[in-house]
């Protein structure tokens, strides 16, 4: 449903003459194909009983799925395509009040910032399988369904803030941005490296697979871990290339607008610098205007011209 309605607010904007960006719908519709790939395939019978299997699940919609999603920029569509005049405008404007009181909330910032998206996206590895939460979870389909609803709702609230062009209630530096990224694949490789060391079954409910199956719990659990290790960093470095380009091209462009202001304007710093300089070389200190440009201070001369101009004024009153 969701793909549905993102694809028809693009085609709305391509009908009426507006652009929007092909790939970004390319990019959502692959990570909405990417989600149905591994919750209602065969994946999923799969996934439901071996440990490795839902390991690969729970990957790919924590940290697969959720870049092709953000990608897509869902919330500039939604703000571009929803209506504002007629009939339809009925329908949008909740959606719209409902968007924007999300873009403007308290809560989203709270639920955006690293303090709190890191830790839940975390703990859907640490807190899932260091507890007793995934054997309760896994243990009926609503809870096998609703632990991967919550791996792909934690997944885009860490990407969004680190990758998304939308509109955000906060928007994070660079800096934090890698930050982020870097302390989520140490941890997430720990992790992998945890499962992989681990000596007895982590998760009861994979320690009895069905036995027509011929699988080694112990030997799939150690391809599991293998899989947080490796796949799981993969989207990493991926986050980390963006974040940079971006940067870098942030960098270029603050550079090329002050280039032309001081093109246009001239710099203000520099000739106040010099004027500085220019005054210290003449033997005056510098003082510096309402406007900020820097000149000599009259009130000072040197002590010769003071002098003469002294000794100029005093001269006839001496002599009478």
């Amino acid at each position: 449903m969701v793909g549905l309605a993102y694809f028809a607010g693009a085609v709305k904007l391509w009908r009426s003459g507006r652009r929007w960006s092909v790939w970004a719908t390319t990019s959502f519709m692959a990570g909405c194909a990417l989600v149905l790939a591994v919750t209602v395939s065969g994946v999923e019978v799969y996934g439901s009983r071996i440990f490795s299997i839902f390991m690969f699940q729970q990957l790919t919609l924590m940290m697969a799925a959720p870049v092709l999603l953000v990608l897509g920029r869902p919330g500039t569509l939604l703000l571009k395509a929803l209506p504002r005049r007629g009939r339809a405008a009925v329908l949008g404007r909740p959606v719209l009040a409902a968007a924007l009181w999300g873009l403007r909330s308290r809560l989203g910032r709270v639920l955006l910032h690293p303090v709190v998206c890191l830790p839940l996206f975390l703990a859907c590895f640490y807190g899932m399988y260091l507890t007793d939460l995934a054997g309760v979870l896994l243990s009926s389909p609503a809870g096998h369904t609703a632990a991967e609803v919550a791996f792909l709702a934690a997944g885009v609230l860490f990407t969004v803030p680190v990758l998304s062009n939308d509109p955000l209630p906060a928007v994070h530096a660079p800096m934090t941005q890698a930050a982020e990224v870097l302390l989520e694949a140490f941890l997430h490789a720990f992790f992998g490296v945890i499962i992989m060391m681990a000596s007895t079954p982590l998760v009861p409910h994979f320690a009895d697979p069905p036995p027509g199956w011929g699988v080694d719990v112990m030997a799939d659990q150690a391809v599991a871990g293998g899989l947080a290790w490796s796949y799981g960093e993969i989207p990493s470095v991926l986050l980390l290339v963006v974040i940079f380009v971006r940067w870098r091209r942030s960098d270029e462009a603050a550079a090329s607008a002050r280039d032309r202001y001081v093109e246009e304007h001239g710099d203000a710093e520099l000739e106040a610098y010099n004027a500085h300089l220019a005054a210290l070389a003449a033997g005056s200190p510098a003082r510096h205007d309402a406007d900020g440009r820097t000149t000599p201070d009259p009130s000072s001369r040197s002590g010769s011209e003071t002098g003469s101009e002294t000794g100029s004024a005093t001269g006839p009153g001496t002599g009478s």
